[in-house]
């Protein structure tokens, strides 16, 4: 018969004996009389992560799970952190929630724990998506924000995610810092849960009006706006929180005919509609499409939950609706904006674009094509909103993304914006429509011009603490015995930025790499394909990114084309065994 670990039942007891509300351990007295010990180890096997972005996990009682205790307690150490950074000041913050489930209630929670601590709180009195809040942080004049939101998880989960006084997410050493202060809450009694009314100032409206006017000062392209704003655009929230801005954003570019996916419109933490409220997915955008062919749109726009990311679809030369990857959408939004920019004479030579190492270097081709400086960070917004800040005033950002659906557009925030992004795709299809050219027209141009880039992701699913393990071990592995040759070509160069070392295996010399240490292995091939290994910071994944590129002759090469860099890929995965 299965046993808890002894280790895990004395923190269970701890639980069930501690100043936790009765109905949290009647529910943890529950899995244990029904002997649901695989359950209570996952939900109790380690303390929740205060990681370099917050917390994310799943809802429910225990140590390692989103719920009142640990929202507490993070906010709890986030409070010290912030009283030891600013000591004597006036300390403000601001807080917003999308629409999940418990969103509402962990936000009045950590809201509560602020005002308790004396810090005066900036609260959206209704939920809002991820980039206003950044905004606000900036806006106010904060110290620091907090979104409660799991992004684009299944509905059991829920996160938590904090900001710094640059509207960006904590970066080093401040991360650290956070981290330390909510690793030293030793109990639940140093939480203080008592609201202090006076400290807690509610906003909404107005926020979004100077967000708004900011975004739209941005446009580049009125003209062709104007002469194209029968636009046919089809737009989904997926239920979340896009549905209070994106439209509006549109409307104010000059779009008057947007579309909404009526069953999606409404906030709703269960995402009734969808499996995962994902714009990467497929299925997630199968309402969007179905109204897109009913009414033959020009540009599908889908936002996830916290509306920090966008998916769209367009259609091809077929006449068919396909949905673009967000290399090839960024891809498209960077080549767009610096051609625009270019044409409107606002390039200076000040100006500067940003990547992640994980993002398509056909980016870089763009970028040294038009003479505009470009910069690579690791993967995660917080390094682009990290080196915007320290550029500010000095070198002016255009945009910036990942190949994750994240864009930036102008830098009225620090953190992938999918209002401005949506704004700016319904732009760019503009522009491009005004020259006669549709989106996936505009996408074989830049192939043909700067090289077929074609990307891929492998997802690979590992829950608990087993699943922690395993990821573990097939970094360890890769990185202690990387292979030789990945889809037929050598592999030359092995990045290990978690070590902080580039080899070259041919020549067998290091070098140095000029980034801060993250668990990612990166392989180059001797054809130029590069191959990244990384476990996900937010979820129980393990993420390997293929990137191949190759020559395309012509337009009407690029089904054949494509199809050969898909083999190449198909090659490379096998290899990597996985």
């Amino acid at each position: 018969m299965q046993e808890l670990d002894p280790t895990i039942l004395r923190k269970v007891n701890s639980w069930l004996q501690g100043s936790y509300d009765a109905d949290v351990k009647q529910e943890i007295q529950k899995l244990l009389d029904q002997g649901a010990y695989t359950e209570l180890t996952d939900s109790f096997y380690r303390d929740l992560e205060f990681g370099t972005g917050g917390l994310r996990g799943t809802m429910g009682p225990g140590s390692n799970r989103i719920n009142k205790y640990t929202i507490g307690a993070a906010t709890q150490g986030l409070s010290n952190f912030l009283k030891k950074t600013y000591p004597g000041e006036k300390i403000k913050v601001a807080i917003a929630h999308d629409s999940r489930n418990n969103a509402e209630l962990f936000s009045r929670i950590t809201a509560e724990v602020f005002s308790a601590n004396g810090i005066h709180v900036y609260f959206f009195k209704a939920l809002r998506p991820t980039p206003e809040l950044s905004f606000a942080v900036r806006l106010f004049d904060c110290k620091s924000g907090v979104m409660l939101t799991a992004s684009h998880n299944p509905k059991e989960y829920n996160g938590y995610k904090a900001y710094g006084a640059d509207g960006g997410q904590f970066v080093s050493p401040a991360d650290k810092a956070v981290m330390d202060e909510v690793a030293a809450i030793g109990s639940v009694d140093e939480i203080k849960f008592t609201r202090v009314d006076a400290n807690i100032e509610e906003i909404g409206e107005e926020v979004d009006k100077l967000y708004l006017d900011k975004i739209t000062a941005l446009s580049v392209s009125q003209d062709a706006i104007k002469r194209q704003k029968d636009l046919k655009i089809v737009y989904s929230p997926i239920h979340g929180t896009g549905i209070t801005l994106v439209p509006k954003a549109l409307e104010r570019f000059g779009f008057e005919n947007v579309i909404l996916v009526d069953e999606q419109i409404n906030p709703d933490g269960n995402f009734p509609t969808v499996i995962y409220p994902n714009p990467e997915e497929k299925e997630a955008l199968t309402l969007a499409l179905k109204k897109a062919k009913e009414v033959d749109a020009d540009l599908v726009l889908a936002t996830d939950p916290d509306a920090d990311r966008v998916g769209i679809a367009v259609k091809n030369t077929n006449n068919e609706f396909i949905l673009l990857n967000g290399n090839q959408t960024g891809s498209l939004l960077i080549n767009y904006l610096l051609t625009a920019w270019q044409e409107n004479g606002k390039l200076t030579g000040k100006e500067y674009i940003v990547k992640t190492i994980v993002t398509t270097n056909l980016i870089e081709e763009i970028a040294k094509a038009k003479n505009v400086k470009f910069y690579n960070t690791l993967t995660g917004f917080k390094y682009i909103g990290e080196l915007m800040t320290k550029f500010e005033g000095k070198q002016t950002f255009i945009v910036g993304g990942e190949e994750s659906y994240g864009y930036l557009v102008g830098e009225l925030v620090r953190d992938k914006d999918a209002v401005v992004s949506s704004a700016f795709i319904a732009e760019m299809t503009a522009y491009y429509k005004d020259k006669g050219s549709s989106l996936f027209e505009a996408l074989i141009k830049t192939y043909l011009d700067y090289g077929f880039y074609k990307e891929k992701l492998i997802s690979i699913t590992k829950k608990g603490k087993t699943g922690a393990e395993e990821i573990k071990e097939m970094m360890e592995k890769f990185r202690s015995n990387p292979p030789a040759t990945l889809g037929g070509s050598k592999v030359i160069t092995l990045k290990d930025y978690e070590k902080g070392v580039e080899t070259d295996l041919v020549k067998g010399v290091t070098a140095k790499l000029d980034f801060p240490l993250s668990d990612v292995l990166q392989f180059i091939t001797e054809d130029g394909s590069i191959i990244s290994a990384r476990p996900s910071g937010t979820e129980p994944k393990i993420k390997f990114y293929c990137s191949v590129n190759g020559k395309l002759a012509s337009a009407a090469a690029y089904e054949q084309t494509d199809q050969q860099l898909e083999l190449k890929i198909a090659a490379i995965i096998k290899d990597l065994g996985v």
